[in-house]
């Protein structure tokens, strides 16, 4: 009896180490694809973005969750860097602070040439898995990024970025974030305005992945009908495993699930446990949610790491990616399910978006209404000599009311 009671632990550990051996064999041959990581704003809270500096050496970074050794650890093939700027920068130095992030993710390549290789399109994933490196993407978080015009949206593209987020937590002039959906801030484009819709259609025609975290449900809605190709979630959860609005509905999880796109599970606590606290199982909670709801081929991993404070126990830094999957073997998932999970589920989803882009067609030209923009910090080159024309009907009316104001009081 004491020799039965002693042998159940051994066995649950030995089993236990199975899973993990079993996880690393399979992410030697399918490495993760993560959907979001900020170490470039982190390189840029910390060094200004000065890649030279002693202390930003990638290979013995501090107090991150990211560097090279921890990469390699965590068999992250390929990873979405984020070209984040805060929201306060809309209207002011959006653009100029995206060019610096896609600039520093572009300078770690080429500081790094052995460990990460730029690339823009999913032949060039496949390449850096056959590589053994870690092919590096540029996301722009935010569609505050483009101020609005379709002609930064291009230039974007044309330097690397290959997923726009459509908001972050502020509302553009074209589309709602997710901070209407909890009272915090009012709609002001229902979702999509008419000029949203047409950075939608131009993304599907550049070929850039429209990634809809930090968006409101209603943006979803709208994005998710749309496009012509699938999107994705970058880093975002299951709302109904968890209670907080930047997670993912169950009627959207239905969308994503008609349209062939992909929810990449974020890691922090907050939307993973509705807490402070959380741990690895609750994250795989999240991921079997998914899979049951939208299909398997709807999962992906979005750790969000260097862009939260808080995150589970066993997940505190991309070195982990090994233990998340041996949790879902544990569960039973497929070595085909955790493939698509790893990658396959992101890659289908970046090809589909490249099938549907056309080069060949004529780019969107139509800008946004001058009356939409804040003028504070604009100039106006472009707009009509009668900008009055381009004014929406509320303020249209407020200036015709001030001109025949001005001319009775001649």
């Amino acid at each position: 009896m004491w020799t039965g009671w002693w042998l159940w632990p051994l066995v649950a550990v030995c089993t236990a180490d199975q899973f993990r051996d079993n996880a690393v064999r399979l992410m030697q041959s399918t490495p993760v694809i993560d959907g979001h990581n900020d170490l470039p704003w982190q390189l840029l809270n910390k060094f200004n973005n000065q890649l030279q500096d002693p202390r930003a050496n990638l290979t013995s970074l501090n107090g991150t969750h990211t560097n090279i050794p921890k990469l390699k650890a965590g068999f992250v093939g390929a990873q979405f860097w984020s070209a984040y700027t805060p929201c306060d920068t809309q209207n002011k130095d959006s653009v100029k602070r995206t060019l610096e992030q896609i600039d520093v993710i572009q300078r770690m390549c080429q500081l790094y040439p052995e460990t990460f290789l730029c690339v823009t399109d999913s032949a060039g994933i496949r390449q850096a898995f056959q590589e053994g490196k870690v092919a590096s993407l540029v996301g722009v978080e935010g569609g505050h990024s483009i101020d609005s015009s379709l002609g930064v949206l291009r230039a974007l593209y044309h330097l690397g970025m290959r997923y726009l987020t459509l908001t972050h937590s502020c509302n553009t002039p074209w589309a709602d974030n997710w901070l209407v959906d909890t009272g915090e801030d009012e709609a002001q484009s229902q979702g999509l305005s008419s000029f949203g819709q047409s950075v939608v259609k131009e993304m599907n025609r550049l070929g850039v992945i429209i990634d809809l975290a930090h968006v409101s449900v209603a943006t979803m809605e709208a994005a998710l009908q749309l496009s012509k190709a699938p999107v994705v979630f970058s880093h975002s959860s299951a709302y109904s495993v968890c209670h907080h609005h930047r997670n993912v509905p169950d009627h959207v999880l239905q969308l994503v699930k008609q349209t062939g796109s992909l929810v990449m599970v974020n890691f922090y606590n907050d939307y993973v446990s509705c807490k402070a606290e959380a741990n690895l199982s609750q994250v795989a909670d999240h991921l079997d949610y998914i899979k049951k709801v939208a299909g398997a081929g709807a999962v992906g991993f979005g750790g969000d790491y260097d862009g939260v404070s808080r995150l589970p126990s066993g997940l505190e830094d991309v070195s982990k990616y090994p233990d998340l999957v041996a949790e879902l073997l544990r569960r039973q998932w497929t070595e085909a399910e955790v493939r698509g999970a790893l990658a396959e589920n992101l890659l289908r989803v970046f090809e589909a978006v490249e099938q549907v882009s056309d080069h060949k067609q004529a780019p969107g030209e139509e800008p946004i209404p001058l009356g939409q923009l804040e003028a504070s910090c604009r100039t106006k080159y472009g707009y009509s000599a009668a900008p009055i024309l381009h004014l929406q009907p509320g303020a249209l009316l407020a200036s015709l009311v001030t001109l025949l104001l001005s001319l009775y009081l001649l």
